[in-house]
């Protein structure tokens, strides 16, 4: 196990000297807005949040040499199929969490998962993220005025993403099971399998995240949460437990109708059959 950081340590990076992109990487800059709230781009010299958007080989040499974040760490955060975890290095903490990639029509009713890297320093933190994904979308019941507020809205918003594609499964699911009645084809059973391999994948990344969760709670003092983000923490937790428990729900029902659609369409096709027998005959 590692051990845990002193995150106030003299030699953590400074994001005042954060190095520019050297060839194609693409780096949002933002800084808290106390007055306000919440967070606003800025320039690099400023810059308390630094975001890395699918990296270059270029931003990933940047990111080992220059933020000290270790090689396997870092393609974790990368990596779809990673799991969530929480780890200390010496001068940060690294957080790795699942969320909810951004639907995409090619992917014919297949929900896919991702992860994001959060490294949280003294007084910054780097967010790597194998997407385009936007950051701050949406609204989330939490005021921003430090960099560990930061992190919280991150997971709170990962937590909404899910509940959106729930919602979502659940529309395309009525719908399909709409058409499978009326129709002879096999390609809304199809789907209907897909959004069924979605749900075990949501599943899967609720159920990493609760994980990693309950251990930033255990070390909240060491992440820097005063009495009130480890509140706010806390209903992270309960909210990701009702999430989960949401996405059970429909699991089962998706799983447990399967057999019922899947005799449905053998009916109509044997329907089908025995006219064109009676015609032909």
């Amino acid at each position: 196990m590692s051990t845990m950081p002193d995150l106030h340590a003299a030699d953590h990076p400074s994001s005042a000297t954060a190095p520019e992109p050297r060839s194609g990487g693409v780096r949002s800059y933002y800084r808290v807005a106390e007055e306000a709230g919440t967070v606003v781009r800025c320039e690099p010299a400023e810059a308390q949040i630094i975001v890395f958007n699918s990296p270059t080989i270029e931003d990933e040499a940047d990111l080992m040499e220059y933020y000290n974040i270790d090689y396997h760490t870092l393609h974790s955060s990368l990596d779809p199929d990673e799991l969530s975890r929480l780890e200390f290095e010496a001068d940060h903490a690294a957080l790795i969490f699942k969320r909810p990639k951004s639907f995409s029509a090619d992917d014919n009713f297949l929900l896919k998962m991702t992860s994001t890297g959060v490294f949280l320093y003294e007084d910054h933190i780097v967010v790597v993220m194998p997407d385009d994904a936007p950051l701050f979308e949406g609204r989330a019941p939490l005021r921003i005025f430090s960099v560990q507020d930061v992190i919280l809205r991150l997971l709170y918003q990962s937590i909404s993403h899910f509940e959106g594609h729930l919602k979502a499964i659940n529309m395309l699911s009525d719908s399909l099971e709409r058409r499978i009645i009326t129709s002879m084809e096999t390609r809304y059973l199809l789907n209907m399998f897909a959004l069924e391999k979605s749900l075990v994948y949501i599943l899967n990344a609720i159920n990493s995240n609760s994980a990693l969760f309950d251990k930033m709670k255990s070390y909240a003092e060491r992440l820097g949460f005063d009495h009130e983000q480890l509140g706010i923490l806390e209903d992270i937790i309960i909210e990701n437990q009702q999430c989960l428990r949401r996405s059970e729900i429909y699991s089962q029902v998706v799983a447990g109708l399967m057999d019922a659609r899947a005799s449905i369409v053998s009916h109509n096709l044997n329907t089908l059959i025995k006219k064109f027998t009676i015609w032909t005959s």
